[in-house]
């Protein structure tokens, strides 16, 4: 992956991002929401409303290459149902964890005001409280180890959701394979749900479609009253948001190099968790689509 995250590949890419998101479907919170707020504001699970269950056991996810020196390794433990353990960690060659990188942690907190010893508990609290990654709030100061975050562990809940313990590789820094890549929510969110391809090129991304649509297939961009609400609380709307952040993805070629959109941050980052999840498959060239059983949470 080309994500470019503070140590390893969107810081990718998994969920469901969005009120649209891996998690979520496509709400729109953009208005109340800040794109890099503190995850230390405990947030608490809300009621589903849709999304598979989790089944009981141990789910596994590790990048396969090093990144200055680190890659990540994830492990995350469901226990009658609810995630009651998240570890993720970045580890060296030794098998020594970022979070004791002295020199590293002082350079980083230096220029962001945070590190390891400080984001990495942050995230995997946000993820045990809040129990979907959607809702785990980004770090400030470490934007794109949140959204790498977001990515691994939204990829994780769907591995629980189908019980399938087997460990998940990521081919993290692999040249993208060439072929369409397709993603799709199973579950509407504000009568919407999220569909994605992503199309692959001479390793490069060439096109990026990213949507939202109704039961009759119809897109929010071409919903008039949804516009006009969303544009007058927020200043944008999904006419506009959509087709920013999609040019953004061709234009940057990695997911966390996309620029936020003002007034669309939730949309914003859920964009940048599926498409960072789509070029995981794309680097290892695997053109089956991605079924997300996303969250939907009563609001």
């Amino acid at each position: 992956m080309k994500m470019k995250k503070i140590v390893s590949g969107f810081a990718v890419v998994a969920f469901s991002t969005l009120a649209l998101a891996a998690c979520g479907g496509s709400n729109d919170k953009e208005a109340a929401s800040n794109s890099s707020t503190s995850s230390s504001e405990a947030a608490k699970p809300a009621e589903k409303e849709a999304g598979g269950d989790l089944k009981d056991g141990s789910y596994k996810l590790e990048e396969k290459n090093y990144d200055h020196g680190y890659r990540v390794v994830f492990d995350m433990t469901v226990k009658d149902g609810k995630i009651t353990k998240s570890n993720y960690d970045y580890l060296n060659e030794d098998g020594k964890s970022k979070q004791k990188d002295a020199d590293y942690e002082k350079s980083m907190k230096e220029k962001t005001k945070t590190g390891p010893k400080e984001y990495i508990p942050a995230l995997n609290k946000s993820l045990e409280e809040t129990q979907n990654p959607d809702a785990v709030e980004v770090v400030t100061g470490a934007t794109h180890s949140s959204e790498n975050f977001k990515n691994y562990s939204q990829q994780l809940v769907q591995a629980a959701q189908a019980g399938d313990t087997k460990t998940i590789e990521i081919d993290n820094g692999a040249a993208m394979k060439d072929g369409t890549y397709k993603l799709e929510e199973k579950n509407y969110s504000n009568g919407y749900r999220t569909i994605f391809s992503m199309t692959v090129a001479g390793g490069k991304i060439t096109e990026s479609n990213f949507d939202m649509v109704d039961k009759d297939g119809k897109s929010k961009k071409d919903d008039a009253d949804y516009e006009k609400n969303m544009k007058a609380k927020s200043g944008v709307g999904p006419k506009e948001y959509i087709e920013q952040l999609n040019k953004g993805l061709v234009e940057k070629g990695a997911p966390a190099d996309v620029e936020v959109v003002t007034g669309a941050t939730h949309s914003s980052h859920a964009f940048q968790t599926y498409a960072a999840q789509l070029v995981n498959a794309a680097e290892k060239g695997d053109t089956n689509t991605i079924q997300v059983d996303n969250i939907v949470t009563k609001k």
